[in-house]
Parts: structure tokens; sequence; C-alpha cells
């Protein structure tokens, strides 16, 4: 491959890693616009992004060569796509109501070291001294942040988005712990349109349970800012991210959106006003740390 196609792969990853990571500062603005539940707007923000996942599918669907999926195939990505796309983004919303976007995405990003966890559980993988390391410093990292955050605002609900946002990171790793063993065979692209489609249904399933048929009403300011995070926040860093997979490998890409928690507390410095403390620029340090050396050996 030339030097080229490698500069545009990680120039993709990077992209799309900071764009990711715009995802909570989109969803603490909307947050502060107006009185909204997180399954409203997870609703709102796939109902603007589905319609480029169908596309997708569709378009890969009828490929020429197209490996039409096994019914086990099709459950699997399924139920992946709910736990990944549905279970984790409505875990990950709620606590944002309550937590710091920084300390949010710190959260987050430790889902390399549960994924570590559920593979020597699952597939009995044993953990290495290195692994074990990386594991003590990554969640040493972790407790900084969330003391620096206590002692700024203490309030139940910290102890209550830490635990929201937990969830997320666990019930993600399971997905890309599961996505591990699909993705090779189905392929990176297909199977993320496939499995955000499935994860779209148990939103809007749960959005018409909780409150009806009826289209709730928001402000134009609320509507604009779910498009922007559609469009910003999932399909152009989706899109990017799985090619720059293809151009320069998991492992490399995995290593540039790293840069994901540190753009995340920028952002939120630029965009919200949140203060940037030693304790949080400390507790990254360790955290991408402890990531990093997790992902090193794979």
């Amino acid at each position: 491959m030339k030097r080229s196609d490698y500069a545009l792969g990680y120039a993709m990853a990077l992209t799309g890693a900071m764009m990711f990571s715009a995802k909570a500062i989109y969803v603490k603005l909307i947050y502060r616009t107006e009185a909204i539940d997180a399954i409203s707007m997870l609703a709102l923000r796939m109902a603007f992004a589905l319609p480029f996942y169908i596309i997708t599918a569709i378009v890969l669907f009828r490929r020429t060569g197209n490996v039409k999926l096994t019914p086990k195939q099709w459950a699997w990505v399924g139920v992946l796509g709910l736990l990944g796309y549905y279970v984790s983004s409505l875990l990950d919303f709620m606590g944002l109501a309550y937590i710091s976007a920084g300390l949010e995405r710190l959260i987050l990003f430790l889902y390399p070291t549960f994924a570590l966890v559920i593979g020597a559980v699952a597939f009995k993988r044993k953990i290495t001294k290195t692994q074990f390391w990386a594991l003590a410093i990554a969640y040493a990292g972790m407790l900084v942040v969330f003391a620096g955050d206590v002692r700024q605002e203490w309030s139940p609900g910290v102890i209550t988005g830490c635990l929201l946002v937990l969830g997320c990171a666990v019930t993600y790793a399971f997905y890309i712990v599961g996505g591990g063993e699909v993705i090779p065979k189905v392929g990176s692209m297909k199977f993320t349109a496939y499995a955000l489609c499935f994860a779209s249904l148990g939103i809007f399933a749960q959005y018409f349970v909780t409150h009806g048929a009826e289209l709730r009403h928001f402000s134009g300011e609320t509507y604009w800012l779910c498009f922007q995070m559609a469009i910003v926040s999932t399909v152009i860093p989706t899109f990017l991210t799985s090619e720059g997979i293809r151009k320069i490998g998991p492992g490399n890409t995995a290593i540039v959106t790293s840069i994901g928690p540190v753009a995340t507390i920028v952002q939120a410095y630029i965009f919200l006003g949140e203060p940037i403390t030693w304790e949080q620029l400390a507790g990254t340090a360790l955290v991408l740390t402890g990531v990093l050396m997790i992902g090193k050996g794979k």
C-alpha cells in the first residue's frame, strides 16, 4: 500500500475518533436546551441516522458476490446490535444527565479492560502479568478522575451517572467481544449497518411503549442538535473508522482513537465550560497508558 494511503487511513481514524468524542458534548448541550428524556433523544438521533444505514445495508446486500448471512449470524448481529447500540447508548445518555462529558468519555474508554476480563471468563483466555498491571493502572486513573469530580461538585447523582456509564462500557465490551467473533465472517461495514438497523428497532419500540404513537414536540434547537449528533458523531465517524481499519488495520486504528478522551476534555472545556483539572489530566494519562498496554500485544 502506498504511503499516501496509510496517511489517509490515519487521518480518517483520527478524524473519526474526534467526531465520535463530540457525542457527549451534543448530549450535554441538548440537556441544557430543554427537559428531554434519554430515550426521546436517542430516538431523534437514530431517526436522522437510520436512513444512511438502511441505504448502506441495501447497497451491500445487492452487491455482486455478497455472501448472505446464515440464520445464526442474523441472530448474533441482532443481539449484538441491540446490546452495543441500543442498551449501551441508552445507559450512556442517561448517565450524561449526571456527570461531566470528560468523566463519561474516560469511563467509556475503559471498555477494552472489560473486554479483556470478559474474554478471560468466557473464553478462558489467560490474563498476563503485563495485562494485570495495565488493568490496575487504568482503574487507578479512573479513580483519580472520579475523586477530582467528587471534590469539585459532590452529589448522589455523580455515583448514579458513573454506574450508568460503567454499565454502558460493560455492555459495549460484550458487543466488541461478540463482534470480534462475527465481523471476520460478515464484514465490518455490513455488520455495522445491519447492527444499527436492529438497534433502531429496539430504540423506537421503547420510545413508543414509553410515549405512545403520538410524536412529541421539541424546540428547533433540540432537533438541530440531534441532527448534528446523528451526522457528525454517528454516521460520518462510523464510515471513517471502518475505512481507517481497512487501510491501517484494527491495531493502529485503536491506538489512533485513544485520542478520544483527550478530545472530549478539550471540547467540553470549549463548548460546555467544564474545567480542566490536574486530576483529569493525571487520570487520563493513567487510563490511556493502561489501555495502550492492553492493546500493544493484540
